[in-house]
C-alpha cells in the first residue's frame, strides 16, 4: 500500500469539467480525463454549500490504486452563487473561475422578471464577472414584446450591461454572440425554458445537447440539462451550460453592501446627505430623487428594495 508522501508523487492539478453530485470528471493538465471522488468536506469561507466542489474549480488530485480523489481546491478567482432554495441557508456554486456570465433571458415563453435580472447581476457584480444580457426567441415575440426588448435592453445598456436579441430558429445575431465566447471561459444561466440548450447546439452543434419544449399550461421549462458541465469550442474557449433554475435567491451579501452591486445607485449615493443612507427612506436621499426623476429605472429600484427585504428578514 502506498504511504502518503509516495501517494504525492501522484498527485496532479485538473480542472473539473463535470458535477453529477457524487462524481467529478477532471481535465487533468495532460489533458486525460478522470473520474474523481471528492476526500473529505470541503467547505468555503464558512458558507455551506450543496456542491463543495464547482465546476471550473482548479483541483488536486491523488490517484491510487481505489481510484482518483479530489484533496484539495485551488482559491477561486471568483464564482456565481445562489441559495439552493427561497429558505435555504445552503449555497450553490453554479460555476466558478469564469471571464464572463452570458445571462439567457426571454421577454416571453417563458417570462424572465427583472427581479431575477437584477439578482443574478448582483452576484455577478460581488465577484467583478461581467455580464451579457442574451433575449432568446426574438421569433415569437410580437409588436409588443419587442416594444419591452426595447425598453429593458435601454435601462441596462444604460448602466453597463451589453443586450443582444437573439433567435436559434432564424440564426439572427448567432455570430456575434459566438464572438463574445471565443477564447473565453464563459458561463451561461438562465431559467428553466429559456432556450439555453438550443443556443448553445446552435453556436456548437457538435455538441448535441437535449433540448425540451416548455409546457404550455404553466409556461415553463423542464430541466433539460440536470448536471452543470464544461465544453471545449471548437473556434476556442469553453462554454459552462447550468441547469436552468425557477429562482435566483442571494446569498454571502450584507444589507449594507447590496446597494455596492447596483452600480448606478453605487454611482448616485455618493451625492447622499448620509454617508449611511440605505436609500430607502431618509431625507436628502440622492437615490430616491434620481428614482423620482427616472435617471435610475424604477423596476431596478424595486429590486434593490426586494434584496434589502429579503436580508433584512434573515438577520
Amino acid at each position: 500500500m502506498l504511504s502518503l508522501s509516495e501517494n504525492n508523487k501522484f498527485m496532479e492539478r485538473g480542472t473539473v469539467i463535470k458535477s453529477t453530485g457524487s462524481w467529478y470528471v477532471v481535465r487533468l493538465e495532460n489533458g486525460r480525463l478522470a473520474e474523481c471522488r471528492i476526500r473529505g468536506k470541503f467547505r468555503m469561507d464558512g458558507i455551506r454549500t450543496t456542491n463543495p466542489v464547482a465546476v471550473g474549480d482548479i483541483v488536486r488530485v491523488e490517484e491510487s490504486q481505489d481510484g482518483c480523489l479530489i484533496s484539495g481546491i485551488e482559491p477561486r478567482k471568483n464564482y456565481i452563487i445562489r441559495k439552493s432554495t427561497n429558505l435555504s441557508k445552503e449555497a450553490h456554486i453554479l460555476a466558478s473561475n469564469v471571464e464572463q456570465a452570458l445571462l439567457i433571458v426571454t421577454i416571453n415563453h417563458p417570462v424572465t422578471s427583472t427581479v431575477f435580472i437584477d439578482r443574478f447581476l448582483a452576484s455577478a457584480e460581488a465577484y467583478n464577472i461581467p455580464v451579457v444580457l442574451v433575449f432568446n426567441k426574438l421569433d415569437l415575440y410580437d409588436e409588443e414584446d419587442r416594444a419591452m426588448l426595447g425598453g429593458l435592453s435601454a435601462i441596462y445598456e444604460k448602466i453597463g450591461y451589453p443586450c443582444y436579441g437573439v433567435s436559434t430558429l432564424t440564426g439572427e445575431n448567432i455570430p456575434v454572440i459566438s464572438g463574445l465566447l471565443r477564447n473565453k471561459v464563459s458561463v451561461l444561466s438562465g431559467l428553466s425554458g429559456v432556450g439555453k440548450s438550443s443556443l448553445i447546439n446552435k453556436i456548437e452543434p457538435g455538441l448535441e445537447l437535449k433540448t425540451a419544449v416548455i409546457s404550455d399550461a404553466h409556461d415553463s421549462g423542464k430541466h433539460t440539462t440536470t448536471f452543470a458541465e464544461m465544453f471545449p469550442l471548437s473556434e476556442g474557449g469553453y462554454i459552462i451550460d447550468t441547469p436552468g433554475i425557477r429562482s435566483f435567491g442571494m446569498i454571502d451579501m450584507k444589507r449594507e453592501e447590496i446597494s455596492h452591486y447596483f452600480p448606478e445607485i453605487f454611482a448616485e449615493a455618493k451625492k447622499c446627505r448620509f454617508y449611511n443612507c440605505t436609500h430607502l427612506h431618509e431625507p436628502g436621499c440622492a437615490v430616491l430623487a434620481a428614482v423620482e426623476n427616472d435617471e435610475i429605472s424604477g423596476s431596478r429600484y424595486a429590486s434593490y428594495l426586494s434584496m434589502m427585504e429579503e436580508e433584512g428578514k434573515y438577520r
